[in-house]
């Protein structure tokens, strides 16, 4: 004898809960939970509509292209190193605390780090962190031309070094490179290669973050003492 099995009449879409409305934090936040969860390299677009129940189409209204969204996510993670500052001292002391957070913020996440290399962002926790060093260097004396360029300069450096402390960190190969160097160097013929025997215990001298520190004041001395030259429009509205 056949029995009938009982089906469920189909559910009108007016019954089904109404998904939150799409927005470009929205997206922003879910780009986030993947980066953490997933890695940089799922962080596309037709991943974050799944995560979302949308299409990937209805992204592009709030987020220009991939590239937009990675600025958006690093500006993002930026919030941590924008916080108030915890140490006391002179201002070198809180300019350093400042990148410190910021390295810090980028050797979490290698792939990001390396993309800033190349980024221009614009957003408010950068914007955020630009102002606050901006500051710290006006506090310590910093001619506003000189402040002007350095900022790069430092920036640049904070990058580089979470860029490349992070990606080796990552790396299978990293530790072995570096018993190859200090074997290279401490075995090294000074006949050949004077200068490097001599220094070779310094070279590999210093903690990171004393090394870091170092090459902080380092540009701040040098950006001090050396007028920033002037640049050919500056040449021009000068005559």
């Amino acid at each position: 004898m056949m029995t009938h099995k009982r089906f469920s009449p189909p559910r009108s879409r007016r019954e089904r809960p109404a998904k939150p409305a799409l927005t470009r934090q929205g997206i922003i936040d879910a780009a986030l939970a993947i980066l953490r969860e997933e890695g940089l390299h799922k962080v596309t677009m037709r991943r974050i509509a799944e995560a979302l129940d949308t299409g990937p189409a209805s992204l592009y209204v709030y987020v220009r292209n991939t590239t937009d969204l990675h600025v958006q996510i690093l500006d993002a993670l930026l919030a941590a190193a924008t916080s108030p500052l915890t140490v006391e001292g002179t201002w070198r002391d809180r300019l350093k605390q400042v990148l410190m957070r910021y390295t810090s913020v980028l050797f979490n996440y290698p792939e990001i780090a390396r993309m800033t290399l190349t980024m221009h962002p614009s957003g408010p926790n950068y914007l955020a962190l630009l102002e606050q060093l901006l500051a710290l260097l006006k506090e310590g004396g910093m001619p506003d031309r000189e402040a002007a360029w350095v900022v790069d300069l430092l920036l640049l450096y904070a990058t580089a070094t979470a860029v490349e402390q992070s990606t080796r960190q990552s790396s299978s190969v990293a530790a072995d490179e570096d018993s190859v160097l200090v074997a290279a160097i401490t075995t090294i013929d000074a006949s050949v290669y004077p200068h490097i025997a001599q220094l070779g215990n310094e070279l590999f001298s210093g903690s990171g973050p004393d090394r870091f520190a170092w090459g902080i004041d380092v540009l701040l001395s040098g950006a001090l003492s050396t007028p920033r030259a002037a640049t050919e429009q500056e040449k021009t509205d000068a005559i």
